[in-house]
């Protein structure tokens, strides 16, 4: 299997591609990463790739699966990742 494409990488093709300075190409990657986290708490949309949403869980109960002991879990809030339907189709190929 093919190893993930380190942040240096992903710079220097978007470097590339733009006709633009590597370090300019991790400075457009650091302000991504920067606006994603400003406004993850409104859905934070990364057209063709998909969105960040923040998520309400409710508390719940749970199971310890060492000991099988059933423990609350708490209400908390988390951060998730839905991936864009054009991406899916994009990376898994379109349903017929």
């Amino acid at each position: 299997m093919a190893k993930a494409l380190t942040k240096s990488q992903i710079a220097d093709e978007i470097a590339t591609k733009a006709g633009i300075t590597k370090k300019a190409g991790v400075e457009i990657l650091e302000h991504l990463a920067e606006l994603a986290y400003k406004n993850a708490k409104n859905t934070f949309t990364l057209p063709g790739l998909g969105k960040l949403v923040l998520v309400n869980r409710k508390a719940r109960m749970g199971r310890n699966p060492a000991t099988g002991e059933t423990i609350k879990i708490a209400a908390k809030r988390v951060v998730k990742f839905r991936v864009a339907k054009a991406a899916k189709d994009a990376i898994l190929g379109a349903k017929k």
